[in-house]
């Protein structure tokens, strides 16, 4: 495995290696995915009691229940008696969930209430109380989105957000969404790391890679110039290995992507928006790419949702889901949802753009000399800004790479392993408070 200590992120050069050694990303799995607040589902997913849906923390396979009470709860898909898939369905609706292996039967929370021929089996001994399933110990529901973690000591969730809650909370409050009933999955090639930092902090590759999508979308190189690489101010923000770029809008409602039905019912709403979220927060926001550490990531202008989950060191998974607003006309949410998978989907045009690039880079890492040539990631280093523009905390121009040093620098912080304390001690340090 590679010397950790060796990765100075803050300086701007990473290690290749991060990619495709097999001992770190087990390592990984077990500092990263099991000690951060990871994306679970929306609330629009348990619309009553019993339903359920299947997820991973990193490669943990979990199950997340609507209780009787209405409360979520969380626990992994693990039968405990001889670790079957206690459910192999993807979502549903259940009173109990029973094993296909032997038949031990778990209720909605995941204890342990039935198992086959008990008395005989297991002559009256067997405690059930102590066998249920592994239990996420923490969960949170925060505006619609529920997050879970392993760790007891990680933040508060408010806390483990932080001012990134500038830029999530614009999305979940301009208008009340949901998610379109199904998930787009695919396999990817490459580390999950590629796509969480790209989400989080690039925008510098739109005009070059997405230059031709643009054209296949609109036929016109003036209007696809002009989505792909805006001319404009834009900001980028880093906090707490989170990250989130933008454009900023000059105007807001008024959309070349999703067409004339959605432009108008923004500007429809344009002013109820605004005293929602505010108008300068609504016009620098939206036109956003973002991750919340370490792989929950969304596109504010694509509407689209998804979740990296890591499936070894040279691939991924990727579940991605269309929101759209509950309020709007049929028509107005059915352009987001056609528009969103012609765009970011497993064949959306902008989309396969960044599958080709990724396993191409991961693909090229198979090389030993390839594994030890250093990447810069030194854009914009030193012209970092705090509390600029009416943004708080740190940012920077849009073309940087600001938030990829701090989504790498909480990174390493946890795969050293740092505890959380000294992690959030660091932390405030680094951004001059």
């Amino acid at each position: 495995m590679i010397d950790l200590s060796s990765l100075k992120p803050s300086e701007g050069v990473i290690s290749p290696a991060i990619y495709s050694d097999r001992d770190l990303y087990q390592l990984e799995l077990e500092r990263v995915f099991g000690q951060c607040w990871l994306f679970l589902a929306h609330e629009s997913q348990l619309p009553k009691t019993g339903s359920f849906v299947q997820t991973y923390m990193g490669e943990d396979p979990v199950l997340v229940v609507r209780q009787k009470n209405g409360a979520i709860k969380a626990f992994l898909n693990q039968c405990r008696h001889r670790g079957m898939r206690i459910c192999r369905s993807d979502e549903g609706t259940r009173k109990a969930f029973v094993c296909s292996y032997h038949g031990w039967a778990y209720n909605l929370a995941g204890d342990l209430v039935d198992v086959p021929q008990e008395s005989r089996a297991y002559r009256k001994n067997l405690e059930k109380s102590r066998w249920g399933a592994t239990k996420v110990p923490r969960i949170v529901n925060y505006k619609g989105l529920i997050f879970g973690t392993w760790s007891e000591e990680a933040p508060e969730f408010i806390d483990y957000l932080g001012r990134m809650a500038f830029y999530l909370d614009p999305i979940l409050d301009r208008f009340d969404i949901e998610f379109v009933p199904g998930a787009s999955k695919w396999v990817i090639d490459c580390n999950w790391k590629f796509a969480a930092e790209q989400f989080a902090s690039d925008m510098y590759h739109t005009a070059t890679t997405h230059a031709s999508a643009g054209l296949a979308f609109f036929e016109d190189l003036e209007t696809a110039s002009s989505v792909s690489a805006p001319a404009g101010e834009g900001r980028q923000f880093t906090e707490n290995g989170h990250g989130s770029g933008a454009w900023w809008l000059p105007s807001y409602g008024h959309t070349v992507v999703f067409g004339p039905a959605v432009s108008a019912w923004q500007v429809s709403i344009r002013d109820k928006v605004f005293e929602r979220v505010g108008e300068e927060r609504a016009l620098k926001v939206f036109a956003s790419h973002n991750t919340v550490f370490p792989n929950f990531s969304w596109l504010g202008q694509g509407h689209t949702m998804r979740v990296w989950h890591p499936r070894g060191p040279e691939q991924m998974e990727v579940w991605a889901w269309t929101f759209v607003p509950k309020e709007a006309p049929e028509d107005v949410r059915d352009a987001y949802r056609k528009t969103t998978q012609y765009t970011f989907s497993p064949a959306g045009v902008y989309e396969t753009d960044d599958g080709e690039n990724w396993p191409e880079i991961q693909t090229v890492l198979r090389g030993w000399k390839a594994r030890q040539t250093a990447f810069n990631m030194q854009m914009g280093m030193g012209f970092e800004e705090r509390n600029a523009y009416g943004l708080p905390g740190v940012t920077n121009d849009v073309l940087s790479e600001t938030a990829a040093r701090g989504f790498y620098q909480r990174w390493h912080d946890l795969m050293v392993g740092k505890r959380w304390t000294e992690i959030v001690e660091a932390d405030k340090e680094r951004q001059g408070e």
